[in-house]
């Protein structure tokens, strides 16, 4: 490939308040509680409260780990090229391979319902008919697409506008549903839905725990637009530490004012958007329509930034020739990586009209969402033993070093290879296949560049981080 289409990508167009945005916008807050609450209900019962909490905590030091991360290399790829550095360029490659996976699962689950509650704020029956739902899901995934192909200046605008939207509408929602809760709540408030009693056992606690870490995915879209933010080493991590934050207040607001508002069988019984009938129980004629909206447009933006994720890891992987060297390829005026958007469109586009006519909706979710959630943990696992190791010599410098770059991504590490572990025998064989299948076809191409001697397998591992470590 010539020199000349090999170009950096368009540097400090993002600040601050734009990582932190991606981030809310990545873990898509609307989206997660609405299309994610009834396979999470179905996993835990009345103990959502407690399997966001108990994950949420060690996803703090999966941030935290991210953050000082950052600090040690500038790199689009992010978690496949501090995991190579920190432990080794085959985890480093798996690492990557795991987001790339589970971003093109979660395109093609997630265009499912951008298309139904497109519908759904027109007609009720439009919104179950699954060729207008995979018509109008397409055109959503088809516009994103592009628009991350002509630029992240106006990827950032459109996000603003998305994000603020939803946000708006569900801290008004958060407000409402604690005053509907004290005052018309069908099942009273219990603080043990924050402890560990009402779990049947680890496996049952290990469930709930792998739907929950799917509830978090995605903040991490900062650190993939390092190189094209402000203060590249430090920004993006501050933007994934603050973005885990907020939604982890949303989730914990809206999964109360369920349990305490809505039956499981109303649950079960409206999986793809459980957050529309909360919200009409909540704001009766009003309320379902308006939080229908919220979703659509928190659908729509974690698409987009889920594009971003993709486009920038096969960026980096196809710039260290570990996947084929025209990934790499920059656009001269949009200064996107191109290639990657039109091929990553392309294959999620089909995928996505092939799942819409082979299974039923909630079982496309709940496979999609239990494959993409063993994924998650491999690479958010991995990027918390990377930190470890590579600030290893500064570790017992000070408490806040001990706590932060140490024990706390440590523990998020350990959590995420122990859900890894224990939900392994109780998970469909679908899902199985999906999620480790999907994995075991990037041996493929690691095998190749291997052994076309990639100077990404040859790179030294990184001896430790020697300066010190401030707050973040």
């Amino acid at each position: 490939m010539p020199e000349s289409d090999v170009r950096s990508l368009d540097a400090n167009v993002l600040g601050p308040f734009d990582a932190i945005i991606m981030a809310i916008a990545g873990s898509a807050p609307a989206y997660s509680i609405a299309a994610s609450t009834a396979v999470l209900v179905g996993a835990v019962g009345l103990m959502g409260p407690a399997a966001l909490l108990w994950c949420g905590i060690p996803m703090f030091g999966i941030a935290w780990a991210f953050a000082y991360l950052g600090r040690t290399q500038v790199n689009a790829g992010a978690s496949y090229a501090w995991v190579a550095r920190a432990i080794h360029p085959f985890f480093g490659y798996i690492a990557g391979w795991a987001l790339l996976v589970s971003a093109t699962l979660f395109m093609v689950a997630g265009s499912l319902p951008a298309g139904s509650v497109t519908l759904g704020l027109i007609s009720n029956h439009l919104a179950n008919n699954t060729l207008w739902v995979t018509i109008v899901g397409g055109i959503w995934f088809t516009l994103m697409a592009v628009m991350v192909m002509i630029g992240i200046r106006i990827t950032a605008r459109v996000q603003w506008i998305m994000s603020s939207i939803e946000i708006a509408i569900l801290l008004v929602f958060a407000v409402l549903a604690i005053i509907h809760a004290a005052i018309g709540g069908k099942i009273p408030f219990s603080w043990s839905w924050f402890g560990f009693a009402g779990f049947k056992g680890l496996s049952g606690f290990a469930a709930g725990a792998l739907v929950a870490a799917f509830y978090y995915w995605g903040w991490d879209v900062s650190a993939n637009l390092n190189e094209e933010t402000q203060n590249a080493s430090r920004t993006p991590g501050q933007g994934g530490l603050w973005g885990v934050l907020i939604v982890f207040l949303l989730f914990q607001v809206f999964t109360i004012a369920t349990n305490v508002t809505l039956p499981g069988k109303v649950i079960e019984a409206n999986s793809a958007n459980v957050l529309s009938v909360l919200g009409q129980a909540i704001w009766p004629g009003v309320g379902g329509r308006l939080l229908t909206f919220a979703v659509m447009l928190s659908t729509i933006a974690t698409l987009e930034t889920t594009l971003i994720q993709v486009t920038r890891s096969l960026f980096a992987m196809g710039r260290d020739r570990t996947l084929p060297v025209g990934f790499a390829r920059v656009h001269p005026v949009w200064r996107t990586p191109w290639v990657a958007s039109v091929v990553v469109g392309l294959i999620s586009l089909v995928l996505f009209v092939t799942s819409n006519f082979v299974g039923s909706v909630s079982t496309i979710m709940t496979d999609a969402i239990n494959a993409i959630g063993l994924q998650i943990a491999i690479y958010y696992g991995l990027a918390g033993i990377s930190v470890v190791l590579a600030y290893r010599r500064l570790l017992f410098q000070n408490f806040a070093n001990f706590i932060f770059v140490g024990l706390w991504p440590f523990i998020g590490a350990v959590f995420m290879f122990w859900i890894l572990v224990e939900v392994v025998g109780t998970l469909s064989g679908t899902t199985l296949w999906v999620g480790f299948g999907s994995m075991v076809l990037g041996l493929i191409p690691l095998v190749i560049y291997w052994v076309r001697g990639s100077d990404y397998f040859q790179q030294k591992p990184l001896e430790t981080v020697g300066e010190a470590v401030d707050a973040v």
